[in-house]
């Protein structure tokens, strides 16, 4: 008989619905079918979220606190119900009838702003040992030695490592090391920007401390985690200087321009960064118009490139942008051209470029690059920046 899937009340609310769906399977023997049907899924994905699980008892912390909320899940169905059996004295006690997660997801947010912020800097980890009853940030000195800037609960710790804001690095004999990750930065990020929303909001509008809430849009905190604003400044058609700001993080170049390799010197030179963009905003002319669905990955391909047709009228879209970007695909050509355009056009991420081309992991960043720097010749050959209109 399938057990019934039975709410799991007796958990932490911060807990990410894997780990409780873990639990009640392990825990409480609930079938994953009965799993799927509360939460409205199908059965093979409940799977997929309890085997992930599983497979992240490897690290320390996971491992701790999932071993801790079991023996604390299993305590508290041991215990008889007084009202059930009014004869039962003293209820049965164990060394973990006490849970260590009894912190609330404000109380987790609050270290997590003193904690994730230190370990986004250079050389900083989070270092835990068995004998540790807490865990340290540590960050690496240019002597050698490394600095304590940070210390926390390891409950707290445990808690960064099951809503995956922390990931397990390397084991020094007994201490093992952990590293901020991509979603513990995009929840610092979300963290902070709404610290400063609410600031805006209690300074309100003409204060100097922030933007109020009158005119401005609406709060996107899950929007605003995954943009990097930064500012330049251009000179526009009259001449003036402006100072723009825009989103770093809208593009894969730009953000693969930030990083620096072994020299130190930036990955994708400011030359290389200007020939995308000056790809991208072709490429965006060319898509105005009521025709906006554009096949360029049909005139990629080698059986197809003799068969591109150029603009027919004035409806079509512009047709210099448009004859600009297939003259620069052509001159890449399948391979190079494909790169660029996903990475430069398309926006997409270099992780699923790789994928959707049939590429090792971590080989698209070349292959960008060697294209940009086949892009920026190209330019160069043809001499002075198109101008539009």
């Amino acid at each position: 008989m399938t057990a019934p899937a039975t709410a799991t009340s007796d958990l932490p609310g911060w807990l990410p619905l894997s780990v409780r769906l873990y639990l009640d399977h392990t825990e409480d023997g609930v079938s994953l079918r009965a799993l799927a049907r509360r939460e409205g899924c199908h059965a093979s994905t409940v799977l997929r979220r309890v085997r992930r699980c599983e497979s992240r008892r490897d690290d320390p912390l996971v491992d701790e606190a999932l071993a801790h909320l079991g023996r604390a899940k299993a305590a508290r169905s041991a215990v008889p119900d007084e009202k059930d059996d009014p004869d039962m004295t003293a209820a049965l006690r164990s060394d973990t009838a006490s849970p260590p997660f009894v912190e609330s997801e404000a109380a987790i947010a609050r270290e997590a702003r003193r904690i994730l912020r230190p370990l986004t800097e250079p050389g900083a980890v989070l270092a835990v040992s068995a004998e540790m009853e807490k865990a340290a940030v540590l960050r690496s000195q240019p002597d050698g030695h490394s600095l304590r800037t940070a210390v926390v609960a390891r409950n707290i710790a445990q808690a960064f490592a099951l809503k995956d804001w922390i990931g397990c690095g390397r084991a020094v004999g007994r201490v093992t090391t952990y590293r901020i990750t991509a979603a513990g930065r995009a929840a610092l990020t979300r963290m902070l920007d709404e610290d400063a929303r609410r600031r805006g909001a209690q300074a309100g509008p003409g204060q100097g401390a922030g933007q109020g809430p009158g005119l401005a849009e609406a709060p996107a905190p899950f929007a605003d985690q995954h943009r990097s604003w930064e500012t330049r400044n251009e000179t526009g058609s009259d001449g003036q200087r402006r100072r723009l700001r825009y989103n770093a993080a809208e593009s894969p170049v730009t953000m693969l321009a930030r990083r620096r390799d072994r020299d130190g010197k930036p990955f994708l030179s400011a030359e290389l960064v200007a020939a995308a963009e000056r790809l991208r905003e072709d490429f965006e002319l060319a898509q105005m118009g009521p025709r906006v669905t554009q096949n360029w990955d049909r005139f990629l391909t080698a059986g197809d490139r003799g068969g591109f047709a150029g603009a027919g009228g004035p409806a079509e879209g512009p047709r210099a942008a448009r004859d600009r970007v297939a003259a620069a695909l052509r001159d890449l050509g399948p391979g190079l051209g494909d790169m660029a355009l996903r990475c430069c056009c398309y926006l997409e991420g270099l992780e699923g470029a790789e994928k959707r081309l049939g590429w090792s992991a971590r080989s698209g960043k070349i292959v960008l690059r060697i294209a940009l720097i086949r892009l920026k010749r190209h330019y160069d050959e043809r001499g002075g920046r198109d101008l539009i209109g």
